[in-house]
């Protein structure tokens, strides 16, 4: 699969802030990639740069192979989802969608069976005559989407377009903006900062921390295989065990003795990350990678219960989530007993 776009050693700095670093970055054809990250690590400023809103200091954007430097926005043909929809308001649902069309003066017939193929793609055949105002905010962003696929761009930028948006719509939605782009092809590029939305609609995650990327790969490496702590901490919650590792499959930590799958050799200071769904009670005898500690927090959260299990010697609580039929009896003061298998853990050295 060739590249759709490609960021070859872009920075952009802003006055002395470094606001991308030495970018390499593609987006391939017909992929949906997510560029995850926090607040100011230089996510929006790399869509805006793909989309020629602003150009790089240093390195190249290219679009299909093309070089887009001096390349205007319109000539760029990418099609731009914002977070506030953007929409006009004294134009209906059509003619919003329509807009583009009619600014490349494609043939009028061409833009009625486009547009109403679209808002059938959308689920909103039905609302084509709706002004803004009487659409709610999905349908808004429903709408907002088919606008910047009506002109058939080469690539999609979405800016945190489901971030104004409820739980439940949001929820919803993502799931609707996947399935449109599977049925499009265009390429897109989605920039959030929500690690579950990133992870449940992408193909690729790209992580990225102060400028630079931290990490890219699917959806499920990015959870299971962080390469740096960054990764392993902004993406889902973790327990940091901090300890020695033994070189021979054994790690401890607190005075405790873990079994570890490692292929490391001749290292010494790691850190062994657990995830709090990796943990399982354990009763009876004792098993392999067992921690003994007293409950000291518990939430609900549905299907899952969270517990904070206090363990001696640690300044930090375990975090461990359990079936709620598996953690509805216990209570905090409790005694109980966790593992984990070899497997369900994963080493992170100093480098």
């Amino acid at each position: 699969m060739t590249a759709s776009v490609a960021l070859v050693g872009v920075t952009k700095r802003f006055d002395k802030l470094v606001a991308v670093s030495s970018l390499d970055l593609e987006i391939k054809k017909g992929e949906f990639l997510s560029l995850l990250g926090p607040s100011g690590c230089g996510k929006t400023t790399t869509l805006r740069m793909i989309a020629g809103f602003i150009e790089p200091d240093e390195g190249e954007i290219l679009i299909d192979g093309k070089p887009m430097r001096n390349v205007s926005v319109r000539r760029r043909s990418v099609g731009i989802v914002f977070q506030n929809y953007a929409l006009f308001p004294n134009l209906n649902a059509f003619e919003n969608i329509a807009f583009g069309m009619r600014a490349r003066k494609i043939p009028e017939s061409e833009i009625k069976n486009k547009v109403n193929e679209l808002l059938e793609l959308i689920g909103l055949s039905d609302r084509a005559k709706a002004l803004p105002k009487e659409l709610s905010g999905g349908q808004q962003q429903r709408v907002a989407l088919a606008r910047a696929l009506a002109i058939n761009p080469k690539v999609l930028l979405l800016d945190e377009p489901l971030s104004a948006l409820d739980a439940k719509v949001r929820n919803a939605l993502r799931f609707e903006i996947k399935r449109i782009q599977r049925q499009s092809g265009i390429p897109t590029l989605y920039v959030t900062h929500d690690q579950q939305e990133a992870l449940s609609i992408s193909d690729r995650v790209a992580i990225m921390n102060g400028g630079k990327l931290e990490q890219v790969g699917i959806p499920m490496d990015i959870y299971t295989k962080p390469r740096t702590k960054f990764v392993a901490d902004f993406v889902g919650d973790n327990n940091f065990l901090y300890g020695t590792y033994g070189g021979d499959g054994t790690f401890v930590w607190l005075g405790r003795q873990f079994t570890v799958n490692s292929q490391e050799v001749g290292r010494k200071e790691a850190c062994l990350v657990v995830r709090p769904e990796r943990f399982r009670i354990t009763r009876g005898r004792s098993e392999m990678n067992e921690i003994t500690g007293k409950v000291s927090g518990k939430v609900f959260l549905g299907a899952m219960v969270r517990l904070a299990i206090e363990v001696a010697e640690s300044a930090n609580d375990l975090l461990v989530d359990l079936l709620s039929s598996d953690g509805a009896h216990l209570n905090v003061g409790d005694e109980i007993r966790v593992s984990f298998d070899p497997d369900d853990g994963f080493l992170l050295f100093e480098r």
